[in-house]
């Protein structure tokens, strides 16, 4: 009895310091050396700041800027501490009430746009914090930017190409555009534009 039970708790402690310690540190540290960037949480950084992540969107409602698409997640949007979805189902009439409210302040913020509005930028993510709009949604959005930002359309077409990320291998997914990066280099168009009217 004494003997199985020596045996059960070298076993455990065995396993404990494998599986607890030994692998963690084992991933952590091949995580560390091929893919730095991605283990360390794909951070955007400007200027040696931090501005945000890669892989969290941000809520973005100034009519000069691409609109992510809807967050689910509380107290506020892409709130990266408490990822969840609306866990509202095709049929439920809540979900249709929010989609046709969001469809309808699309239209309002952007009546020269007549195409219809892609579902991505009416319903949030499964996390509530996906950062990547597709490319149609981004398209969407360039008459409205253009008209508030004062960028040509077809500026805004070529920078939406630029941070498209196609599927791997060429048919694993879909292609995407990140919205915080896209948003980021809008920014500094505009910074870029303000500075040139200053010098005038």
């Amino acid at each position: 009895m004494l003997k199985e039970i020596r045996t059960a708790l070298v076993l455990f402690l065995l396993l404990a310091v494998l599986t607890g310690l030994v692998y963690p540190l084992v991933m952590t540290g091949i995580g560390q050396l091929a893919f730095p960037y991605q283990a360390n949480g794909s951070l955007i950084r400007e200027n040696g700041k931090i501005v945000g992540s890669a892989l969290i969107g941000q809520y973005f409602r100034e009519p000069q800027y691409f609109w992510s698409r809807p967050s689910a997640t509380s107290p506020m949007p892409y709130n990266g501490a408490g990822s969840s979805a609306s866990n509202l189902g095709p049929n439920n009439p809540v979900l249709l009430q929010h989609v046709k409210a969001r469809v309808e302040a699309l239209k309002r913020a952007d009546p020269a746009e007549k195409g219809p509005v892609p579902v991505d930028l009416v319903t949030s993510s499964a996390s509530g914090l996906d950062p990547d709009i597709s490319i149609a949604a981004a398209n969407y959005q360039i008459l409205r930017i253009a008209h508030s930002g004062g960028i040509s359309p077809a500026r805004l077409k070529a920078l939406v190409q630029r941070y498209t990320t196609y599927p791997l291998l060429g048919f694993i997914g879909e292609p995407v555009v990140n919205a915080v990066r896209l948003n980021l280099a809008l920014h500094a168009i505009y910074q870029h534009m303000s500075r040139g009217r200053e010098g005038k």
